[in-house]
């Protein structure tokens, strides 16, 4: 059974916040694309469950309290959008965040590409 492509994108940002990297991998594509909000101005781009997931688990590893809190998030067929807020805790205790926004292609009830952008 399918899932909505909405109820996936929730599962998805549950996942990244428990930062369980075969959840959020078991919902992308086998020919998954992620690009980074960083490096500017294009961000780095990962290719593959692979490599995907190699970026999520090093990702977590240095922002071991890292969430994600959607503000608005949208799908319309085989697309999707969710504006958030990142929060994170650097090496020092001074606690951060950041605003941006996601943009997604689907395929076959899972997540084809994730282009993540961010203000400022």
């Amino acid at each position: 059974m399918l899932i909505t492509e909405r109820k996936l994108l929730e599962r998805f940002n549950a996942a990244f916040n428990r930062h369980d990297v075969p959840a959020m991998m078991a919902l992308m594509t086998d020919d998954c694309v992620f690009e980074n909000t960083y490096p500017p101005p294009e961000g780095e781009r990962f290719t593959g469950q692979a490599a995907v997931g190699r970026f999520w688990q090093d990702f977590f590893a240095a922002s071991p309290q890292a969430k994600i809190y959607i503000e608005e998030l949208f799908t319309a067929g085989e697309r999707g959008a969710q504006t958030w807020r990142y929060t994170w805790v650097d090496e020092h205790g001074q606690a951060g965040h950041v605003r941006g926004v996601d943009v997604f292609h689907f395929r076959d009830g899972k997540i084809a590409a994730k282009f993540s952008y961010v203000k400022g």
